[in-house]
């Protein structure tokens, strides 16, 4: 009797495996050790980012079409505190590694939505030149590449990218060496006037 049990729950496990493989092969999205899909746990940004990472600004950045090691960079540099933030550290940390890998996969799959702002038309020419000199070798396509570790910054709404740059500029946040070269180069020539030059640029992208 003991022996008929244990043949039927190997049986039954097997069943189970095997239509937890097929399912998958069959192209179900496969899940996290939490059973939430990537779907669901990309839904929960919603709220902020948008629908699909699609945001309705200002202040939120768009995350739909920035790339995995981007996406992971951050949220990991927010989960340990080590990025500054409002609120988003103590929101990464509600997220495994595991989580943050399988929303970086979804939000990448998504098409970038570029924010409807005004800009100064005056400013477009001299941001574009500026881009060229200073930021375009790593944010190629006049700021629309997402390839490895670099965001998106055409179509980006204004009020985000500035936010954010002040804290680069301030040292709240921490540049990487060839960034902060061409960031300290800029200022030094162009100071503030430049950078205002560069979000006008990157608004008027279409």
């Amino acid at each position: 009797m003991k022996t008929k049990f244990i043949v039927t729950a190997a049986l039954g496990l097997g069943l189970v495996i095997s239509l937890s493989t097929g399912a998958q092969a069959a192209g179900e999205e496969p899940k996290t050790m939490t059973g939430a899909s990537a779907k669901m746990l990309a839904n929960t940004c919603a709220g902020c980012h948008g629908t699909n990472g699609a945001s309705n600004g200002p202040a939120t950045p768009s995350i739909g079409g920035i790339s995995k090691e981007y996406f992971i960079e951050v949220m990991e540099g927010f989960k340990t505190a080590e990025t500054p933030s409002t609120i988003m550290t103590r929101i990464a940390k509600g997220y495994s590694s595991e989580e943050i890998k399988a929303m970086a996969g979804y939000f990448a799959a998504k098409p970038f939505v570029k924010a409807m702002q005004k800009f100064d038309a005056a400013q477009v020419k001299k941001g574009g030149k500026l881009h060229e000199k200073y930021c375009e070798k790593c944010h190629a396509q006049a700021g629309q590449a997402s390839e490895d570790d670099s965001g998106i910054l055409a179509g980006q709404w204004t009020p985000y990218l500035s936010a954010t740059m002040a804290d680069y500029v301030g040292g709240h946040r921490e540049m990487t060496k060839k960034m902060k070269k061409k960031v300290n180069k800029l200022m030094e020539k162009e100071g503030d006037a430049g950078m205002t030059a560069l979000f006008n640029f990157y608004a008027s992208v279409k």
